[in-house]
């Protein structure tokens, strides 16, 4: 493939899973689209046979207390979208259609993991089409609390990446303070992030149960902690695996800026709301960043389409 360019999915492929919180199953199709689309949740099964798209852009959020929510309350919304637009834009994909028959994205195991294993199924293709890149040109930064998140310009000659420095700092003896810093690549994201999962401590989840929340989350879609120990039985996927998700889900809640960030993001004790908050502070400032074109490079392994897309069967279901 030529990296620069637009990319989408070969074929469709459809997963299964349940809503964290809803805790009812709830079924998504990625379908591959045009160039220039960027990620559209289709919202079907609305009242009276009605479908709705909803853009994924940071315009359209309206909740980040529990997860990303886009699109309008009173007429259709999706929760839950920050895995699998982590997934999306962990393995450069721009352009793709999420049917999605519920409220919700599933949960699946509380990672990306399963999204990306969705998507190896039927490939990525690259459009006839440059990929368009949003590049920082000075800091910006916002707080909240002692929270905070800031992008600034990644100093270094002829970059066209992105570096991610995520620190966390829980006071439980189980997580304490970690950080990590990652250049944010296909293979990084695959290798050092998608199979970190959500977590929370017990405590928390049994007052969200009285509330008629979190009804979908158990031992095999989160991280669960006691005072003392993880009550998971096979443990951690990595021993810095809380401050992995943070910067995961980060990844995910960026992606709504539209297309790829050139900078360098930084936050400290952040969450959806932060990460949010940072982008309504990049784009408030129009002197803050600029619209690039990704430079092209030859690289091998996926195949090449131009703008029309021919239908596709559906491919199995991954659970």
């Amino acid at each position: 493939m030529k990296s620069g360019f637009q990319t989408t999915l070969n074929d469709r492929v459809s997963l299964e899973g349940i809503g964290v919180h809803s805790g009812k199953p709830v079924s998504i199709t990625l379908h591959p689209s045009e160039a220039d689309s960027g990620i559209i949740f289709l919202r079907t099964h609305l009242e009276n046979g009605r479908e709705r798209e909803i853009l994924a852009h940071y315009h359209n959020v309206i909740d980040t207390r529990l997860c990303t929510v886009v699109g309008d309350a009173t007429r259709a919304s999706v929760a839950t979208i920050e895995h699998l637009m982590a997934a999306l834009r962990g393995l450069g994909i721009d352009n793709v259609t999420v049917e999605v028959d519920g409220p919700e994205i599933p949960v699946m195991d509380g990672s990306s993991a399963p999204y990306i294993a969705a998507i190896d199924q039927v490939g990525i293709a690259t459009l006839r089409a440059r990929r368009r890149q949003i590049k920082v040109l000075k800091p910006v930064r916002v707080e909240m609390g002692r929270a905070w998140a800031e992008l600034t310009p990644w100093d270094k000659a002829g970059n066209t990446g992105f570096r991610m420095d995520v620190e966390i700092d829980f006071d439980s003896p189980l997580i304490g303070r970690q950080r990590r810093v990652l250049d944010l690549t296909p293979d990084n994201f695959r290798r050092e992030l998608s199979r970190a999962r959500t977590f929370g401590f017990v405590k928390d989840v049994e007052q969200l149960w009285e509330r008629g929340l979190a009804l979908g989350s158990s031992l095999e879609n989160s991280v669960a902690l006691s005072e003392d120990r993880i009550l998971n039985p096979e443990g951690l996927r990595y021993a810095d695996e809380f401050v992995r998700h943070k910067m995961l889900d980060a990844v995910g809640d960026l992606a709504l800026a539209g297309a790829p960030l050139i900078g360098q993001f930084r936050s400290y004790c952040g969450g959806h709301r932060v990460n949010y908050m940072t982008l309504q502070a990049l784009f408030a400032d129009d002197s803050a960043w600029t619209m690039v074109d990704a430079p092209v490079r030859r690289e091998s392994g996926h195949a090449e389409l131009s703008s029309g897309l021919a239908a596709a069967a559906f491919a199995p279901d991954t659970n």
